[in-house]
């Protein structure tokens, strides 16, 4: 079963601090272009700021935070990139882990993981269970994910253990097989580096998000840049298909 409902099936609670934060890390290769440095760079210096992404949410009082880290649509990048971006999160998950475990944040990884070098999935599961007693945030990084993977390999699982629902099963049926089934849909989704588009992440979740997008890089997305987004997911009416006048209760 889901632990959360679907926003099209219940209305969340109303909070000025979202409780899920979704983000496109859009622009570490342009950053180390603009320093006539090679992309890769762009990339090593973009993991930092994930880690002060981590800090803020922590701080402000976010319970998830969701980074898409590789889509799977990024195999078609250069073989050196791809290498490289794989070796990151290798090396960044040996060095990171521990640290997060101190901070009491789980660690999840969603996507289709079939790609993956073995080294890397041991990594990956020692990780997941190190943290997965830990409730202060839960960090979900995204990798090899796509959105349209996420629905199919849900209603492919969801026939296979269910067959007699094949023609009739629900929303509520197929949320159960999400890989964010663990997680309230995302209150507000960001992404950096200007490019306004949801790239295949998280379609389904999606669906009630309030959208930011800026045209700060990944790496120079500081404290200052964190804040105008949640600022600006502050101000925003969230009627969830309700009218202004509902909201207020001058129906």
């Amino acid at each position: 079963m889901a632990l959360f409902k679907s926003s099209t099936q219940d209305i969340p609670e109303a909070s000025p601090v979202p409780r899920h934060i979704a983000v496109i890390m859009d622009g570490n290769g342009r950053w180390a272009k603009k320093r006539f440095m090679p992309r890769v760079m762009g990339h090593k210096r973009g993991v930092e700021t994930v880690r002060d992404m981590v800090k803020q949410c922590i701080e402000l009082g976010v319970e998830y935070l969701t980074l898409f880290a590789f889509s799977s649509e990024n195999w078609r990048r250069p073989p050196d990139e791809v290498k490289f971006l794989m070796g990151l999160f290798m090396e960044a998950l040996k060095r990171e882990v521990v640290k997060l475990h101190e901070n009491q944040i789980r660690l999840v990884m969603i996507g289709d993981r079939s790609r993956f070098d073995p080294l890397l999935l041991q990594e990956i599961h020692a990780a997941e269970k190190l943290t997965e007693h830990n409730r202060r945030l839960t960090l979900t990084i995204a990798a090899n994910y796509g959105g349209r993977w996420d629905i199919m390999q849900a209603a492919r699982r969801l026939v296979h253990a269910h067959p007699e629902k094949a023609e009739t099963f629900s929303e509520e049926d197929l949320s159960a097989y999400l890989s964010m089934h663990y997680a309230p849909e995302p209150d507000l989704f960001i992404r950096t580096g200007g490019e306004q588009r949801i790239s295949n992440f998280l379609l389904w979740q999606l669906a009630y998000a309030e959208l930011y997008f800026t045209d700060t890089l990944w790496p120079d997305f500081d404290r200052e840049a964190f804040m105008l987004a949640v600022n600006s997911y502050r101000k925003r009416e969230r009627r969830f298909g309700r009218t202004s006048e509902q909201l207020t209760g001058n129906a």
